[in-house]
């Protein structure tokens, strides 16, 4: 079983049908190359992102500090001319801070909304652990439902509108642990790994020749695909077709998670279905019209390896959720 979120680039040819779709495809190919002036070695990443965009899900990015994910996103949201803004989640941060707040205006005399950072297109949650449940929690309505609702008024936010939320895998103090119900609104786990040799020299070539991370346009990052042209691409993804045995397919996968002796919590129904949305995406991104149980593996790791909980005896014997899940791809029978 090969991970989509290891490194693998998606062609910009298709098997399946050409016209409007192999030029969307083509111009998100145009997408990784911008993106790649900016961030190296991080192509799985870029493909988990841009899955999510396709999806409408929302991305929980993992990794030490300094591996590029607050680079990543930027770049991203420039070569998309996507608006994008970023909250440094912090112990103090309130609700109001993220999804915004009424406020007194002195000249009409009454109370005005005034948005919060979550009024974007992609809105970084830079640390997202590092702040206590009542302002993760803030996050949740945003999340499900692209709305906010301050004061009994429901404001809807912008289209499209995805969270990428960081957190760092090995600092544990200070931080508050992503509830259950929050984690199972993410589509998408990616971890983003210290880079090889070869990509860290290259790295620092760049910053060598005068490369700046906070100057994009500098950098040469253009935008070459618009939020239609974006809607175009969702459109199409969602006419992938997904036979009988496919699906069946997924829920033995789920029902094999729940059923496994190292895991305490196994996947959701809700999980079967984002697990069916990326597969589509990803099917569709390498120009395929109906899934396979390739699809459904390639995605099957990130999409669930944050949806299942391990029992305590499995994680004190160091066994991962991502074992357990390859694991599991490896008994279940796969349709012909």
């Amino acid at each position: 079983m090969t991970d989509v979120t290891t490194g693998t680039a998606f062609p910009t040819s298709s098997p399946g049908a050409g016209g409007d779709a192999a030029r969307l495809r083509a111009a998100l190919a145009g997408v990784r190359s911008e993106v790649g002036k900016a961030v190296v070695g991080q192509d799985g990443a870029v493909t988990g992102l841009m899955i999510a965009l396709l999806t409408r899900g929302h991305v929980l990015l993992e990794g030490v500090p300094g591996v590029a994910k607050t680079l990543l996103v930027r770049s991203l949201s420039q070569a998309l001319s996507l608006d994008t803004k970023r909250v440094q989640f912090t112990p103090d941060l309130m609700p109001g801070d993220v999804t915004g707040s009424l406020v007194y205006d002195a000249q009409t005399g009454g109370f005005v909304f005034r948005e919060g950072p979550v009024f974007t297109n992609i809105l970084l949650a830079d640390e997202i652990n590092r702040t206590p449940p009542k302002t993760q929690s803030a996050l949740l309505e945003a999340m499900e439902e692209r709305q906010v609702s301050v004061d009994g008024v429901s404001r809807q936010l912008p289209d499209p509108f995805i969270v990428a939320a960081t957190q760092n895998p090995i600092e544990y103090e200070g931080t508050y642990a992503l509830p259950e119900a929050q984690l199972d609104r993410f589509l998408l786990k990616l971890t983003l790994d210290v880079p090889e040799r070869d990509t860290e020299v290259e790295v620092l070539r760049r910053h060598a020749a005068g490369f700046n991370p906070r100057d994009l346009t500098a950098a040469g990052v253009t935008p070459v695909m618009g939020a239609a042209d974006l809607q175009a691409a969702r459109e199409s993804a969602a006419t992938v077709g997904a036979n009988a045995d496919v699906l069946a397919y997924i829920v033995d996968l789920a029902r094999a998670t729940r059923r496994s002796p190292s895991v305490r919590l196994g996947v959701s129904p809700r999980g079967t279905t984002a697990l069916l949305a990326a597969a589509k995406a990803w099917a569709w991104l390498s120009g395929y019209e109906s899934i396979t149980p390739d699809h459904v593996q390639a995605m099957l790791v990130p999409v669930w390896r944050h949806r299942i909980q391990l029992r305590p005896e499995a994680e004190l014997e160091g066994v991962g959720a991502d074992a357990i899940l390859r694991s599991i791809v490896q008994q279940v029978q796969v349709p012909i």
